[in-house]
């Protein structure tokens, strides 16, 4: 049976709350979809029968590999509209958030499978997030926050944490891209505020941009 689209949004939740454990709470899945408590618990319960978590009440879930394999495979139409939207069809990374949420509900396996053949089988998204394979299997990044990087050092700007089209524009007016070399110059003891260096111009990130912006060394 098609999973629904109320299903494939709670999917989609558990993909992004879970933790190391494989688990997560009512509460946070609550909170997340701004869906009230009696209604995630009845919608866990029917996961719980489709075998996607093992449910017992006032526990945290734990999603099983089933459930983590079907929100990958979410996660999967979403990610790999948001790059086609780009490669394809010249829309920017601010843009896409929006459309792929809407199409990501497409049934059509082939579709994607489509669509991922004429990407030549990218492994990241816009935002540089991994894309689930076929299989819901998803590449390990190591990557950290910016703001967990010191003076001095020199990273690569890897991901975002957050594809608001608001934040990402604040990033393009900066011309701070993925894969951008970041030197750290400064960081303001009182806001925590951080001066970088990219090629030959400095810009200041808040706190808040360093929170969401991932690199690598």
């Amino acid at each position: 049976m098609r999973t629904t689209l109320t299903e494939e949004n709670y999917l989609k939740a558990l993909f992004h709350l879970v933790d190391n454990e494989g688990k997560v709470t009512i509460n946070e899945l609550s909170k997340f979809l701004n869906v009230k408590m009696p209604s995630v618990n009845n919608m866990m319960k029917k996961f719980a029968e489709k075998k996607w978590v093992v449910y017992e009440t006032y526990k945290p879930l734990v999603v099983t590999e089933n459930g983590k394999r079907e929100a990958a495979l979410v996660v999967r139409k979403h990610r790999l509209t948001e790059m086609f939207l780009v490669k394809k069809m010249n829309f920017g990374w601010e843009n896409v958030h929006e459309i792929a949420e809407q199409l990501e509900h497409v049934h059509s396996q082939v579709f994607f499978d489509k669509m991922d053949e004429i990407l030549d089988y990218p492994k990241f998204d816009p935002h540089g997030e991994p894309i689930p394979d076929k299989d819901g299997n998803i590449i390990s990044q190591d990557l950290q926050k910016l703001s967990a990087c010191t003076v001095g050092e020199t990273v690569i700007f890897a991901s975002v944490t957050l594809s608001d089209d608001g934040f990402l524009s604040y990033l393009n007016e900066r011309k701070l891209l993925l894969n951008t070399r970041i030197k750290i110059i400064k960081i303001e003891e009182f806001d925590k505020s951080m001066t970088i260096e990219i090629g030959n111009t400095k810009e200041i990130l808040s706190r808040k941009a360093t929170e969401i912006i991932l690199v690598k060394k």
